[in-house]
């Protein structure tokens, strides 16, 4: 079987398109099937650094971002979108796909374009509550639309089928043990951690926030992780409290762990925290596009399993949340218990099924 894969952009697009990759492969080798896969996408973008260091072949093609509103650079992104559909005739041309399966981005575009007129089956993955414009714009074309957040069938308009499949988290994850994690951190009963990440690229609000808490609230101890192009200058002469680090290798260790979580609301973070069952108050990324990351956490707190606070309400509003929380260990397990519940996982095995369905015709 041969599948091209396309998503882009941010790790929120690549990653599950990544785990869905290694998901496909892993049962055509059960099913005894050879299996081809390969990625396009912009070679200057994140998945021309993240998808050839996962193993995997990469074609560069040609793609820009529509700007929100009208103006002369629709021009360049139109060029850009023609020379990129050419390249992508040609990758498929020669390839001749059984699938093509976007995780959105406008790096995904030139595929799906080339896909829908050379009418290859198309899949898309939409991860977040608020879908971005590409899917949007293809789901039209689609033979399925998986979902990362329940309820969000009215999101698309397609001839084909929308279903909820979740948003692919590590095994290992779903996997953690409260008491384990702190164990493995040596943490003590009485301890009582808070542990902070403002994504990949970090966040400026969150890790100010962090800074100033630990050294005025030293009953607590704090764990930052402040993100690869941190802004906010960090002390050397830092409270006994708190330890930051650039990046987190092991971060669903600390999300099992803490007592309280401070994450931004990313799709795939989403899904790790609901898998740890984390307990977490969501601070959403106001320039996300279409506030997609405020739209993820209102469909967790919806059902109680996290409280959310805007980003300009940060620095006035999330202690008096966190010693609420802190006072209150029985909301704080109602809160874990309900994210838990929110957890797929079986994630990687709904795509696995739902794309295979569509090359055999069962969808």
């Amino acid at each position: 079987m041969k599948f091209i894969l396309t998503g882009g952009g941010t790790s929120g697009h690549i990653n599950p398109a990544l785990t869905i990759a290694r998901t496909l492969e892993e049962r055509c080798k059960a099913e005894g099937e050879p299996c081809d896969i390969i990625f396009v996408g912009r070679k200057i973008g994140l998945e021309g650094e993240l998808v050839p260091k996962a193993g995997w072949e990469f074609q560069d093609v040609e793609a820009l971002p529509i700007p929100m509103r009208p103006s002369f650079k629709l021009i360049k992104v139109q060029g850009a979108m023609r020379r990129g559909t050419a390249t992508c005739f040609k990758i498929i041309d020669e390839f001749k796909p059984d699938a093509v399966i976007s995780t959105g981005g406008f790096v995904s575009a030139p595929l799906l374009r080339a896909a829908s007129a050379k009418k290859i089956p198309i899949v898309i993955h939409e991860s977040n509550a608020f879908a971005g414009r590409a899917n949007k714009l293809f789901a039209r074309k689609a033979a399925l639309v998986l979902t990362g957040f329940p309820n969000c069938e009215d999101e698309f308009k397609t001839s084909g089928k929308v279903v909820f499949v979740g948003n692919p988290v590590r095994k290992d994850v779903f996997e953690l043990d409260r008491a384990a994690a702190r164990a493995k951190l040596g943490l003590a009963d009485d301890e009582f951690l808070i542990f902070a990440m403002g994504g990949s690229l970090g966040s400026a609000t969150i890790t100010k926030f962090i800074l100033d808490s630990a050294s005025a609230k030293p009953q607590y101890r704090f764990r930052l992780s402040c993100g690869k192009q941190n802004t906010v200058p960090i002390p050397e002469d830092l409270p006994s409290n708190i330890e930051v680090s650039e990046y987190i290798d092991n971060p669903e260790i600390y999300l099992a762990a803490a007592d309280i979580c401070i994450l931004r609301s990313g799709a795939i973070t989403c899904a790790e925290a609901c898998a740890a069952g984390s307990c977490v108050i969501f601070v959403p990324y106001p320039y996300a596009a279409h506030d997609h990351q405020t739209y993820n956490a209102n469909s967790i707190a919806s059902s109680g399993g996290c409280a959310v606070i805007p980003d300009d309400k940060v620095q006035e509003g999330l202690m008096p949340l966190i010693e609420e929380l802190a006072g209150d260990k029985d909301r704080r397990e109602k809160m874990r218990a309900a994210a838990k519940a929110l957890a797929v996982p079986d994630t990687t095995d709904r795509i696995a099924d739902a794309v295979m369905g569509v090359i055999r015709g069962q969808n």
